[in-house]
């Protein structure tokens, strides 16, 4: 089979990488090939996936950044399957385990960070199994929740897939025995962060409804954030409450874990403050899109094939 040479510049300007590609190839996957050989290419600075279905991840990525600002940080999206907390979980491992096989494969990346509670609470085990790579999980806060809250009295606040997850139940179990917990799934308020991001107008009325059966308990001190796409809507949620609420969430946690996976962080090493945004479908709000993903530092987009 016919090959020919391919020349593109690899890390320094003066270090060309030769490299041969069969000519069978269709041009789309010739130049997904190129791009992955280039992206793939050795590299100065560590390398962290941030992966969520929606948004929310840029939460977790946004804690990234002030930990570890050295990193070159990429965040995917599956807005194909977006969003999470409402799949089944046969069909929500199964998606994951594909999405990230491919993003695997495109970025090759030094620690993958599953930006989604949902997805974490369920594919933790079997995608530590199925890849080398490291990869930290998002779980909701109710350890520190049960040991902060002064009145032993905390919500919790996540998709409905999170708040039925057996996984959910044990961490209440073992950590927060002594707590009454009042847990609310809204799959509404995943989308309400979604509208903001794309700068669209906050419904309050919704939003306070939603928020109702945590307020009433007045005893209630603490409420814990467990879905990345919350700590978003922060700002907003604390301006409705009837009392000061600690909002408790696992973005400085998370940033922790990663920098501790990544020695040599502590050199010399120049800062990243630009990001690339990876889609898995066209979004249909894209330009309303880019402003609020700019916010975040990601200030170039892409489609991948899942």
């Amino acid at each position: 089979m016919k090959r020919w040479p391919v020349f593109y510049q690899c890390g320094e300007p003066d270090w060309p990488l030769l490299c041969t590609i069969e000519q069978s190839l269709p041009k789309t996957k010739f130049a997904m090939a190129v791009s992955a050989l280039a992206t793939n290419a050795p590299r100065a600075v560590p390398r962290v996936l941030v992966f969520d279905s929606g948004v929310g991840g840029l939460s977790v990525l946004a804690e990234l950044r002030k930990a570890i600002p050295q990193c070159e940080l990429v965040f995917a999206c599956d807005n194909e399957a977006f969003p999470y907390g409402t799949k089944s979980e046969t069909a929500l491992t199964s998606r994951v385990q594909a999405v990230l096989q491919a993003l695997i494969q495109r970025l090759q990346p030094d620690v993958i960070v599953v930006a989604c509670n949902s997805a974490s609470t369920l594919v933790l085990p079997s995608i530590r199994h199925q890849f080398n790579n490291p990869v930290v999980g998002v779980v909701p806060a109710i350890k520190p929740a049960a040991s902060i809250s002064a009145s032993k009295c905390i919500g919790l606040l996540a998709t409905p897939g999170t708040v039925k997850r057996r996984y959910t139940q044990n961490l209440i179990e073992e950590f927060a025995s002594h707590c009454q917990v009042v847990s609310v799934g809204s799959a509404e308020l995943v989308e309400l962060a979604e509208l903001k991001l794309r700068g669209g107008q906050l419904p309050k009325g919704q939003l306070q409804q939603i928020l109702e059966p945590l307020f009433n308990p007045t005893e209630l001190d603490t409420i814990v954030l467990a879905c990345t796409h919350f700590p978003l809507l922060k700002e907003e949620m604390a301006a409705l409450a009837p009392r000061p609420i600690q909002w408790i969430d696992s973005g400085e946690a998370i940033a922790r874990r990663v920098h501790s996976l990544l020695p040599g962080l502590d050199q010399e090493l120049p800062l990243q403050p630009h990001s690339m945004a990876l889609f898995t479908a066209p979004h249909p709000d894209h330009n309303l899109l880019t402003n609020g993903l700019a916010q975040f530092g990601c200030t170039t987009t892409e489609i991948i094939e899942v």
